[in-house]
């Protein structure tokens, strides 16, 4: 067969400053420095919040002299009101940017406070559509830190953040190149206390992440390149981390796959996203582990043109077989060995809404980076099969 000659146009941005390695959450002060922050608000979620690594993070930032607040009332899928709660403390304590510590609910709703807290326009206006992030006020947005303590979500490398429009039950991207944070602190050493559940569907996430972005039509070699090394790294460490969640290499490891994930997924998800999404907006369920429940579903799904990509996978993880099916039963017993649940029932999703879910997963952007995007009708099944626990 005779290769297509024509040479593609696409544009390309990568991202930021990241301080990786074990203690490197001692160089916080500078790093709020190094991205021009002198009064930093810390948003991080309530259940981190109490916790030693939060009070040594503030304890680091007023040695220097920085006076930090603490902003925690949030979500674990963020809502409008944390992020306007979030803005009226940064307001109030006359802070000059945001430390976004946590998961993803922590950095995103950080780095989304950090950009609205100087709009004049509802942060509706801001989604991912189109060129909708010109509309911001580019010298109003604060300078963000990022220091992530789960390795899923990959926000800390990321220029977006998911928010829940509470009147609506959807969750929205808002999107702008300048909520990238500027420095990341990505320590191994914040996340070995992270349970075996919570490594495992965060980790999951990183997976659905670097997955769904090899997977995209869309022409990036570079986001490829990124994502096909970041599923081996899942491959290699993910079980450990969840066996031993004291070995920080199978940590560090999966930090730089989970963002290796958000880096590689400007070339774009699909739908394992879009359906993860309304998902969680209706049910409040955990993300991460949504993309893991609904993951092969969508692969089965797909299989018509992902299943060459499918195979050059399993061809460089190494699995026995070089093929799509081969991938998909590594799939499945890496969900089993996390003991992630095989349906949606499980998660408590109830089959009376799956035309409510379809519309919303046919709506959300995400649908127009799978391979190719999927109609309500489609999405019906692929609920239904998700509900019954049927790949095909």
């Amino acid at each position: 067969m005779a290769k297509n000659t024509s040479c593609p146009t696409a544009n390309w941005n990568y991202p930021t400053s990241v301080r990786f390695g074990p203690g490197r959450i001692e160089e916080l002060p500078d790093a709020c420095k190094a991205a021009g922050i002198r009064r930093p608000l810390l948003v991080t979620d309530p259940g981190l919040a109490p916790l030693p690594i939060v009070k040594h993070a503030v304890e680091l930032m007023a040695a220097a002299g920085m006076n930090p607040g603490v902003f925690s009332d949030l979500r674990p899928n963020p809502v409008s009101k944390n992020v306007e709660d979030g803005i009226r403390s940064l307001h109030a304590g006359g802070h000059d940017g945001v430390v976004a510590m946590g998961g993803g609910s922590a950095l995103d709703t950080g780095k989304v406070i950090a950009f609205q807290a100087g709009q004049t326009r509802p942060i509706w206006d801001f989604e991912d559509i189109g060129d909708w992030w010109t509309r911001a006020n580019s010298s109003a947005i604060k300078p963000i830190v990022a220091v992530p303590t789960t390795a899923g979500t990959g926000s800390e490398v990321g220029r977006a953040g998911v928010i829940i429009n509470e009147a609506t039950h959807r969750k929205y991207i808002i999107f702008h190149p300048m909520m990238m944070p500027r420095v990341v602190i990505s320590d191994p050493e914040l996340t070995v206390g992270l349970p075996p559940h919570i490594t495992a569907a965060t980790g999951m996430d990183a997976l659905a992440h670097n997955l769904e972005a090899y997977c995209a039509p869309s022409y990036h070699p570079l986001a490829e390149g990124v994502a096909l090394e970041g599923i081996r790294l899942v491959k290699e460490w993910l079980p450990t981390a969840f066996r031993d969640g004291k070995n920080l290499a199978a940590r560090g490891n999966m930090l730089a796959a989970a963002s290796m994930g958000a880096t590689a997924f400007q070339k774009g998800l699909g739908a394992i996203h879009a359906m993860s999404h309304p998902v969680g907006s209706i049910y409040d369920t955990h993300h991460g582990l949504t993309n893991a429940v609904v993951m092969p579903y969508v692969l089965v799904k797909n299989r018509p043109t992902i299943e060459d990509k499918m195979a050059r996978t399993a061809r460089y993880l190494g699995l026995a077989q070089g093929s799509f099916v081969a991938m998909l039963d590594w799939v499945m017993e890496l969900r089993h060995q996390l003991k992630i649940p095989h349906t949606l029932a499980d998660l408590g999703v109830g089959g009376d809404r799956v035309p409510e879910l379809a519309r919303m997963a046919a709506e959300d952007p995400n649908n127009g980076g799978n391979p190719p995007p999927l109609t309500v009708a489609e999405y019906e099944a692929l609920f239904t099969n998700a509900l019954r626990g049927r790949l095909g």
